[in-house]
């Protein structure tokens, strides 16, 4: 199965940098390349990309509300968005993850890295390290972030009860940035029983991936971030 990969970054050097990086992989190829947030909306409906890698700062329309747009409609449930930015301690990286976004990865990692984030992310897993959430998204959210609605918060917080205690062990575990191999291990149960348990979570809390998941637990409170 081929990978179909949209390119969404407003520096054409880049883009062309990133297709033929893209296209050498026998597994993937490039559907489409946007210079703004409005062109890569557009071409996510045309294409039904399976990834878009979509820079956050871009003229117009953004990075933010072009993952949101693309999140928000049903028809492209499918699609995953790896957000590129230039400083991993960025308020806007959160505020994707809200949105909609399965991850983000640094504009200066290396070709593999973005070839395997691209991977993971068509595979449905989310691009958060540990050391990511316990940085990034730890110290965003312990400031209360950006945008924050508490009543929605609350609410998160209440669907909580929904959740088994296995899951609730296992959401933890997904907020801490692990893979279902990592958790199963901690857990000392298998990989598909992981799986099972986040689908489950994911279902009960509305929540869109594991990126969502991730949030969800710091902004409902059941992990509390530890800024350092």
């Amino acid at each position: 199965m081929t990978i179909r990969v949209l390119l969404a970054d407003d520096q054409a050097l880049l883009r062309s940098a990133f297709r033929v990086l893209v296209d050498s992989e026998p597994d993937m190829e490039v559907v489409g390349e946007a210079s703004d947030g409005a062109e890569a909306v557009r071409l996510a409906k045309e294409h039904g990309p399976d990834v878009v890698l979509m820079d956050i700062r871009m003229p117009g329309t953004d990075g933010l509300a072009a993952t949101r747009e693309i999140s928000a409609d049903p028809a492209l449930a499918h699609v995953r968005i790896v957000i590129l930015t230039t400083f991993e301690v960025d308020d806007y990286v959160v505020r994707s993850l809200r949105a909609g976004a399965a991850g983000f990865l640094g504009k200066g990692s290396e070709p593999e890295e973005l070839l395997n984030a691209i991977r993971v992310a068509a595979g449905g897993e989310a691009l958060l390290s540990p050391a990511a959430t316990k940085g990034l998204i730890a110290r965003f959210l312990a400031q209360g972030g950006d945008g924050a609605d508490g009543d929605h918060d609350q609410a998160r917080s209440e669907r909580l009860d929904a959740l088994t205690v296995r899951e609730r062990e296992v959401l933890v575990q997904v907020a801490g940035g692990h893979s279902n191999d990592e958790i199963a291990e901690r857990l000392q149960v298998s990989p598909l029983t992981v799986k099972t348990h986040v689908n489950r979570a994911m279902a009960k809390l509305g929540a869109r991936d594991r990126a969502q998941l991730v949030v969800i637990a710091y902004e409902s409170g059941l992990v509390r971030p530890r800024v350092e």
